[in-house]
């Protein structure tokens, strides 16, 4: 009974190493990953290896401007929820007035880049996962090494870019909508006219405010990028495991997005 009982320890104690050193050995890559990419960005020019300008509008198109309209609604769609909430709430003490504040801050600080990490990494991350991974099975990142072309300067550079450029300007736009969708609420609940709900918005709101938002949405499309593509360059086992890359860096990506907003929100808010 006692050598079970040993045996079942070292088991486990087994199980928890294996689990730690894979851990640290993904994250490891996750950084070599990402200083290679910025790498290639910033010194692909100087050997003639620059980052492709027009793969880099083409992601751009892919993960921002398809995502306009997905964006926009979701966002304009929080703003009213956001006022039904505020105006019950803030109905019990009289003061619905000041619903425009919570609306503003909100939005911006939180509900803005929150929503757009979770599209953009439910819609772009799994998409490069997919994409990276059917290239990793057929053995088209092998070929691209037999011709002398990096696989990090060809894929992922150019998406990091458009991710870095698109993310926050996604996040722009979802704070333009959220706003809007809080409007329309207000003026339809307690008849505040447009332009006294942009005054009172200006009025609380400062670039801080603004500029926490866009901050936190650099780091997510840092996050999704990463993570779409370690998993992507990660797949084996063929059809099966593009599909368990995919899922498994949708979870992580909006995993990590969540993690680290809760992280932002801690300290920018002390």
């Amino acid at each position: 009974m006692a050598d079970a009982d040993g045996l079942s320890l070292r088991a486990s104690v087994e199980s928890i190493g294996r689990t730690t050193v894979q851990a640290v050995e993904e994250y490891g890559y996750f950084l070599a990953l990402t200083v290679e990419s910025v790498y290639w960005i910033i010194a692909g020019a100087f050997f003639r290896q620059p980052v492709r300008i027009s793969a880099t509008f083409q992601q751009m198109m892919t993960i921002g401007v398809a995502a306009i309209p997905i964006v926009s609604i979701l966002s304009f769609a929080v703003g009213i929820m956001l006022a039904i909430q505020g105006i019950a709430t803030l109905k019990t003490f009289g003061a619905e007035s000041q619903v425009v504040l919570g609306i503003a801050l909100s939005v911006t600080r939180e509900f803005a880049p929150l929503i757009t990490g979770v599209l953009v990494a439910g819609r772009s991350g799994s998409a490069l996962a997919a994409r990276i991974g059917t290239m990793q099975v057929s053995q088209e990142i092998d070929a691209l090494r037999v011709m002398g072309i990096n696989p990090v300067r060809f894929l992922v550079a150019p998406v990091l870019i458009a991710m870095l450029i698109m993310v926050p300007s996604l996040t722009f736009l979802a704070d333009l909508s959220g706003m809007l969708g809080g409007a329309v609420f207000c003026n339809l609940e307690l008849g505040l006219s447009y332009s006294a709900y942009i005054d009172r918005s200006i009025e609380v709101l400062v670039v801080d405010d603004i500029v926490q938002g866009l901050t936190k949405s650099l780091v997510f499309a840092l996050i999704i990028t990463v993570v779409g593509i370690s998993n992507g360059f990660s797949v084996t086992g063929g059809a099966e495991g593009v599909g368990r890359a995919t899922t498994r860096s949708v979870v992580m990506a909006i995993s990590y997005i969540v993690i680290a907003d809760m992280v932002f929100t801690y300290f920018l808010n002390r």
